[in-house]
């Protein structure tokens, strides 16, 4: 039975890594949650992310965080990716009140030039140092500094505000 207290969406974001450079991604005036802020690709699962597939066992559907982030790359800046991997996780409560966890994962640049879609105005590569000179929504940078150790082969430890 469905119950709203346990219901969320369901987020997948990705950190795009190539050249040792870290995609980012401007958010366009109109979007209702952090307008024009710096963000990184991502977006909510949908249940045809893995319904109309056929099942991996009798029962699952195995790799859907990946696919919702290849899914969604694909729609926002029209790259396609690889060795995508688990980074950190979060949550909040969106201004509708809706639960929301957000699954952080990263992963190499396969193919493609970007082509942004409408909710987004502007895109650059930076180093861990050039991402502290823009307006990221509040955490990111966060992550971005988690992967730069983990790409660097130091400990990753886990997500704390600096």
């Amino acid at each position: 039975m469905y119950d709203p207290k346990k219901a969320h969406y369901l987020v997948v974001t990705g950190i795009i890594v190539k050249n040792g450079k870290f995609l980012i991604t401007k958010r366009a005036p109109t979007e209702k949650a952090f307008p024009n802020q710096w963000t990184v690709p991502g977006g909510k699962l949908e249940l045809d992310d893995y319904i109309k597939r056929p099942k991996d066992t009798s029962a699952h559907w195995y790799n859907i965080f990946e696919d919702v982030l290849k899914r969604e790359v694909m729609e926002e800046v029209g790259l396609t990716l690889k060795n995508i991997r688990y980074l950190t996780s979060l949550s909040y409560i969106r201004s509708d009140n809706i639960p929301t966890i957000i699954v952080s994962l990263f992963a190499d640049h396969h193919e493609g030039n970007i082509k942004l879609c409408p909710a987004l105005t502007e895109h650059t590569w930076v180093t861990i140092e050039e991402a502290k000179n823009y307006d990221l929504i509040e955490g990111i940078y966060e992550e971005l500094e988690m992967l730069d150790r983990l790409l660097k082969g130091e400990e990753i430890g886990v997500w704390q505000k600096k």
